[in-house]
């Protein structure tokens, strides 16, 4: 489509290194610049966010860029790429929403999108579907994988009280003197000792937590679930 006149880039680099030599920033106002020709459109300003992650939207340009499509003083908005706006699919959608309430375009050069048709929004919206599921495929094979370790025996994230890393280094193994505290506590639980009571015993038997501490109610409640959770 043609762009209205009242169009807007914007930039943005994750570094200050790369702020400073500017070669990014450079690239990617020079894709904004020739779109912005294409379609002979004047292009009124390039907001640039330097050395800004897009982790957050908490960025002082895009407060800035923001703060126009508020104010509907800008009717486009050019952008080199996809992630130099946000790496983030929730933040993606979010802006693409307060966009059209404003009656904003959004255009990305690097994936040939326009909002402001309705084929750009469908394809905007399918990129948006597919970027959720990779996410959440990687998060259910990480889930797998750790599953699969837990199975076979080997240390996944912090050791678990009762148990060791074995001499391998990549296994875990029982710990005999922590097993004894873990029995001991089954045993007060399952005569109804409280949390606090359980605590109070055994400090009174000289026993400790992992990090040499005295128990208290909280370390052993956080046993007593984790048991839980294994089973």
């Amino acid at each position: 489509m043609d762009l209205p006149m009242k169009t807007v880039g914007y930039v943005r680099v994750s570094t200050d290194k790369q702020a400073d030599r500017g070669v990014s920033l450079d690239a990617q106002a020079e894709k904004i610049r020739a779109m912005a020709v294409v379609h002979n459109a004047e292009l009124l300003d390039i907001i640039v966010d330097g050395g800004e992650s897009a982790k957050s939207l908490n960025r002082p340009g895009m407060a800035r860029l923001l703060a126009l499509v508020d104010t509907r003083e800008v009717q486009v908005v050019i952008i080199a790429k996809l992630d130099r706006l946000t790496r983030s699919v929730k933040d993606l959608c979010t802006l693409l929403e307060r966009f059209e309430r404003r009656g904003v375009a959004l255009v990305s050069v690097a994936e040939s999108l326009d909002t402001g048709s309705a084929a750009g929004r469908l394809v905007l919206n399918i990129m948006t579907a597919v970027s959720q599921w990779e996410r959440e495929a990687i998060g259910e094979r990480t889930r797998d994988a750790m599953s699969h370790k837990r199975n076979n025996g080997e240390r996944v994230g912090n050791i678990q009280f009762g148990y060791r890393l074995g001499a391998d280094g990549k296994h875990v193994e029982p710990d005999p003197a922590e097993q004894g505290v873990l029995a001991e506590i089954r045993q007060l639980r399952n005569n109804g000792q409280t949390l606090r009571g359980i605590a109070a015993s055994l400090n009174h038997r000289a026993l400790r937590t992992r990090r040499g501490s005295a128990w208290r109610l909280e370390h052993v409640a956080r046993i007593i679930k984790q048991g839980a959770a294994a089973r």
